[in-house]
Formats: C-alpha cells, structure tokens, sequence
C-alpha cells in the first residue's frame, strides 16, 4: 500500500470537501489516517448523511463501509489517541491535509498548540517537513487569521483555502468541490481525473 496520508476534518462548514477528499485518496490506493474534532463530526451530521458516533473504532467502520474501502486502509484516531502513528516523528505520514480547517485550529497549528492529536499531527508534519496542507474554509479574514497564515507559510505549510474557480461551468455542487480536492491532490502528488486541466483541449 502506497504512503499514508493523514487527513483531519475539524468544524468548519465544508464538511464534503474532507469526505471527498478521502474518497479520492482511498480510491487512488493510499492508506488514511484520519482525525475529526468534536465539532467536524457535529458538522458531518448535519452537512451530510452520515451520522457519525463519538467513539473512533465504531466511525471507523461506518466509513470503511461507507467508502467500500478495504479492512485497514482507512484507520480513524481519537482526539487523544496520543499512541497513534501521527503522533511521532518516527512514523509520520507521507503528508497531512487538515480539510475543512477552523481558524481556531489554524491559530493552534500556527502557534504550536498540542492539546489534541490534530494540532500534534500537524506540528509532527511541520517539524518533519512533510506536506502539511490547510483548507481554510471562513470568510472574511481578520488581521490575526491572516497573520497565522502567513507564519504557516513561512513554516513550510500551504494555505488552500476552499476557493474554487469556475472557469470550468460546474454543473453541479460535486462539481465544485472537487475543483477544491484535485488542487489538494495535486500539491499531495496523488494523481486523479477529477477534471480537465487549464489549457487542456484548448
């Protein structure tokens, strides 16, 4: 199995880009470890279908059957589940995507906050010089988002807010968030045929 992935869903609204975003990665074959903050899952009940429990092991098993993937390729950790892989430099993910992103937890990554396996998560990515990637997901921005982004930036992080074009007519909702996840796949080097590419049969 390809590296894996770290992704985190915390509660921003935009709760379909993450699960897309999982999707595609499952389907192009790499491993999943994933992470939802308390208010990430209370967005998922009510942006989406899915009615998700509070325990990892049981939301585990919703999702692997609800993206049909293989026993093991998706792993969910609990917010401190401190033993789990993306927890340590020593095993860290091939990249991590926090996807939607809160400023709350934009602010906690920017400033080295650990309360929780998502900002240790990132920070190991950070401090590893892995692809760390953050789909902000708000609007407007105050001075002190813009601030803990740039300090991200220069950190090594991507700021990807869910800003997506529309150059390409989307027909459809589906259409428009994955605009949004193929940017993400791309910076994650994870090929996909989400849609055409600029300049493409032109």
């Amino acid at each position: 199995m390809n590296p894996a992935i770290a992704v985190a869903i915390t509660g921003a609204s935009g709760a379909q880009y993450g699960l897309r975003l999982i999707e595609c990665l499952l389907d192009a074959g790499r491993e999943v470890q994933l992470m939802i903050s308390q208010a990430g899952q209370v967005v998922i009940n009510m942006e989406t279908e899915l009615q998700l429990p509070s325990v990892s092991a049981e939301i585990q098993a919703i999702l692997t059957r609800h993206f049909d993937c293989p026993e093991g390729q998706l792993q969910v950790f609990g917010r401190q589940q401190w033993l789990a892989p993306v927890a340590s430099g020593t095993n860290p993910p091939r990249g991590m995507v926090i996807c939607p992103c809160t400023t709350g937890t934009l602010a906690s990554v920017a400033n080295g906050i650990c309360d929780d396996l998502i900002d240790r998560a990132a920070d190991v990515a950070l401090k590893e010089r892995r692809p760390l990637i953050l789909v902000i997901r708000e609007t407007p921005y105050s001075a002190i988002h813009l601030e803990n982004m740039l300090a991200l930036t220069r950190a090594g992080a991507t700021i990807l807010p869910a800003n997506p074009g529309f150059y390409f007519r989307p027909k459809s909702i589906d259409d428009i968030v994955d605009f949004v996840v193929a940017r993400v796949l791309d910076h994650l080097e994870v090929p996909h045929r989400l849609g055409a590419r600029w300049g493409e049969g032109a």
